[in-house]
């Protein structure tokens, strides 16, 4: 049992996702999920397995293969009264939807003198570590959180992803719901060698099995710690922890979540503990989400900073499919940022 006696089960962040939209289905009838293959096949990762089957096919149900139809019927479903969850299958497919994203969804309720909202959360699997290549690897985030009026959402774990994408239908913004599909069946440290570890054995696969939210714009405490602080968000925060264990550094690992809005009081204390500071993600580096990340710790932190701030991205380049682990930031790479943070 949770804390709010709800019963708890094992569930992959698979199964957790699907259930968060199952108990919105329940308990919303203007929730709707649809996309490409996500009724009667149940999604090509099947987070959607089984729900059309029990709600119809007028509450779950296929799309043809057009994002930016996809996502602009979702605008006006959501103008008009409905909680659209539409998904788009990779996030590297998004761009032909750009303009309904951004010109459309995200502006809807500023054009319209709050007349109309966009309540729609659009879930997109992203980010490598499946010898996807690049076209089915990529990690956009940093194109929605410059954007003003999307929310911008990515969990790392099962207990976290059903609260958060939960909050997210709730929410009356419209949430770009990132996905990172190299969690989807259990934690990954970037040692892409050994066996992966199913959620069913870690802390955060116990998933209670009906509603609860995970509060959105609000950062957690990963792992605590007192010599650095590492701002981390996806498959990265398991990637710093390894990081952490490996090198002997005493990390405090902060796993952003809500990337925009930002946690940002969360951020500053931990900095402020740490004197150190390391910024991690999968994505490009130049432009990056953490280059924001990078900005925002040395406006509020400089007078307690004790070295430079490191940065640990992916490169800029196009995914390789043939060198996957040596663009993919893993372990090493993050842990020798942890060492040099430590030299000052």
């Amino acid at each position: 049992m949770d804390a709010n006696n709800n019963k708890t089960t094992p569930m992959s962040m698979i199964q957790a996702l699907r259930s968060a939209m199952d108990v919105m289905l329940e308990r919303d009838p203007n929730v709707v999920i649809f996309g490409q293959d996500v009724g009667y096949f149940g999604g090509v990762f099947r987070c959607t397995e089984g729900l059309q089957k029990k709600y119809g096919s007028s509450r779950v149900f296929d799309a043809p293969i057009s994002e930016g139809g996809i996502v602009g019927a979702a605008v006006g479903m959501g103008a008009y009264g409905l909680r659209p969850v539409p998904e788009i299958q990779f996030a590297d497919y998004f761009y032909p939807a750009s303009d309904q994203i951004v010109s459309e969804a995200a502006r809807l309720r500023y054009r319209s003198g709050g007349e109309f909202i966009a309540p729609l959360t659009i879930r997109m699997p992203c980010g490598g570590g499946i010898y996807g290549g690049q076209t089915h690897s990529q990690s956009p985030e940093a194109l929605f959180t410059q954007v003003c009026g999307l929310r911008t959402v990515m969990p790392s774990n099962p207990y976290d992803a059903k609260g958060l994408l939960i909050a997210s239908i709730e929410n009356d913004d419209p949430v770009i719901f990132l996905e990172p599909k190299r969690l989807y069946n259990g934690p990954f440290d970037g040692h892409h060698e050994t066996p992966v570890v199913p959620w069913s054995k870690h802390a955060m696969g116990e998933v209670p099995e009906g509603y609860y939210t995970v509060p959105l714009e609000k950062a957690s405490v990963f792992r605590s710690g007192t010599q650095v602080t590492v701002l981390a968000y996806g498959t990265m925060v398991f990637v710093a922890e390894a990081a952490a264990r490996e090198t002997g550094v005493d990390a405090e690992i902060i796993d952003l979540r809500s990337l925009w809005p930002l946690d940002l009081d969360s951020i500053v204390a931990s900095v402020k503990k740490t004197r150190r500071c390391v910024v991690v993600h999968e994505a490009t580096r130049t432009c990056g989400f953490g280059a924001e990340l990078t900005s925002l710790v040395q406006e509020h932190c400089f007078y307690h900073l004790e070295s430079p701030i490191e940065r640990v991205t992916g490169w800029d380049t196009p995914y390789p499919h043939a060198q996957e682990w040596t663009y993919f930031p893993g372990p090493a790479r993050v842990g020798a940022a942890l060492l040099k943070a430590m030299e000052a």
